[in-house]
C-alpha cells in the first residue's frame, strides 16, 4: 500500500491533531501579551510549525492550516467552514486558544492522498 502499513493511517485523527496544534500555539505565543507588531510573525510560525509536525507523522494527507489571532477587546468573532470531500478519510479540526490578552483560532484541514 505505497509504503503505508495499514488502512488505519488514512483516517484523520482530530484529537491528536488538536493536541499537536495546541502545543505549537503554546510554544510560540505562550504567555505573551498581544502585540500588533508580532501577530503576523506569530501566525506564520504557528502554521509553519503545525504543518511541519503534521508532515513528520508521515501520514498520507495534504494539509491546509489557517491561523487567526485577535486581540481581546470584547468584540465578537464568528467563523465557519465547509468542505466537499470523502468523510471516511478526510477531516478537519479547529483549535481555539486564548490567554488574557488574545484569542487564537487554528483550523486544520486534512485531505487523504
Amino acid at each position: 500500500m505505497d509504503g503505508y502499513n495499514s488502512g488505519e493511517d488514512v483516517v484523520f485523527n482530530p484529537d491528536e491533531t488538536s493536541s499537536l496544534v495546541k502545543e505549537c500555539i503554546e510554544g510560540i505565543i505562550g504567555g505573551a501579551d498581544y502585540n500588533h507588531s508580532k501577530v503576523n510573525q506569530w501566525a506564520a510560525r504557528v502554521v509553519e510549525h503545525s504543518l511541519s509536525h503534521l508532515a513528520k507523522q508521515g501520514r498520507p494527507f495534504k494539509y491546509i492550516v489557517n491561523c487567526a489571532i485577535m486581540q481581546k477587546t470584547g468584540a465578537g468573532l464568528h467563523a465557519a467552514s465547509s468542505c466537499y470531500w470523502d468523510t471516511s478519510t478526510d477531516g478537519s479540526c479547529t483549535v481555539r486558544w486564548e490567554n488574557r490578552t488574545m484569542h487564537c483560532m487554528v483550523t486544520v484541514f486534512a485531505v487523504a492522498i
